[in-house]
Parts: C-alpha cells; structure tokens; sequence
C-alpha cells in the first residue's frame, strides 16, 4: 500500500469516503495498515486469490476471534436455554393435564349446583303460582272445618266447656270465613 493510500486511511479523507462508505476511525486504521504492512506483494495476493488463506487469516485477528468466542458463548446459552425448556415440557403438559381436569370436575360441580338451584326457583315458582296459592287456601279452609266440627263434637260430647267452646269455635269461625272470602275472590280475579 502506497504512503498516499496509508496518509488518506489515517486522515479520512480519501475520496471513497464520500461514496457513502463506512467511515473508518483513525485509529482502527492505523491498526489495519499494521497488520498488512509487514505482509509482502505475494502475501497479499495470495489473501485475495486463496479462500482458505483469506478465510485463514481473517480467523486470525483478535477482533474476529472475539467475535466467534461471544457467537460460541451465546450459541451454549442458547442450547441451555432449549434443553431447559425441553425438560420443562413434561411440567406443562402436567400442568396443562391437571388444569384441565380441575376445570372439568369444577365445572360439572357448578352445573350441578345450578341445576339444583334452578330446581329450587321451580319449585318456589309453582309454589307461589295462583293455582297452588289457591290449593293452599283450600286446604287450610279444609283443615279449619275439621277442627270446627271437632270441637262441635267435643261440645256436644260434653268434653269441653261452653265457655272455652265458643271462644275457639268463634275463633275457627272467623278464621275460615276470612279464608273463604280469599277464596272466593281470588277464583272470581284474574288471578286463575
């Protein structure tokens, strides 16, 4: 390489800087000219001719052999990675497994629980419904009347006194009247 050549690398100013290529620094320079200029013509043109002479010597320079050392570090670290997260694979397909399975047994406990519920809410729906509210009354009329005549059948067979005879029966009495009058209406009401 010629001084002029050298001259242009270390001030920056040859013209191929300003052919958009990659600015190299002063120093780095320096430190490239060194290693070729204790290389001869015959050195040099063996670098451009011979791949495995280039290729030789390009692994020869500090800054690729660091280069290749972080690229080696970081290819193991990687593959450590990937053997880690091949063994973990087991784990998550457990996991997975029992996750499904929880999700399942819950589930069918939760459907069942609402199914239960919804029984429920039925049942206190006919329950409540005009029909049953009407049944209801009639029966608690029914069981009135019963107790009324029961009571008129302990009078006459003299097993009660007259006095505490006409405050429960007066008390039936109007109990069934007012159950009847309910009755009554509700059946006449839009209610059915």
């Amino acid at each position: 390489m010629s001084f002029r050549g050298s001259q242009e690398l270390q001030d920056g100013s040859s013209s191929s800087s300003n052919n958009n290529t990659p600015h190299v620094p002063t120093a780095r320079a320096a430190a490239l000219i060194a290693i070729f200029e204790d290389r001869s013509v015959d050195e040099l043109r063996k670098l451009l001719s011979n791949k495995d002479a280039y290729q030789q010597f390009l692994n020869s320079l500090d800054e690729v052999k660091i280069q290749n050392k972080v690229k080696d570090e970081l290819c193991k670290e990687n593959m450590q990675l990937v053997e880690e997260n091949l063994q973990k694979g087991p784990r998550i397909v457990e996991l997975r497994n029992q996750c499904r399975i929880i999700g399942t047994t819950e589930l069918a406990a939760a459907q069942e629980k609402l199914y239960e519920l919804e029984k429920q809410k039925e049942d206190i729906s006919n329950l409540n419904s005009p029909a049953s509210l009407l049944q209801r009354i009639q029966e608690t009329m029914n069981k009135t009347e019963v107790e009324s005549e029961n009571l008129h059948q302990q009078i006459l067979d003299r097993e009660i006194e007259l006095g505490t005879f006409l405050q429960k029966y007066k008390k039936l009495r109007i109990s069934y009247h007012k159950k009847s009058h309910v009755h009554l209406a509700a059946k006449t009401s839009n209610m059915t």
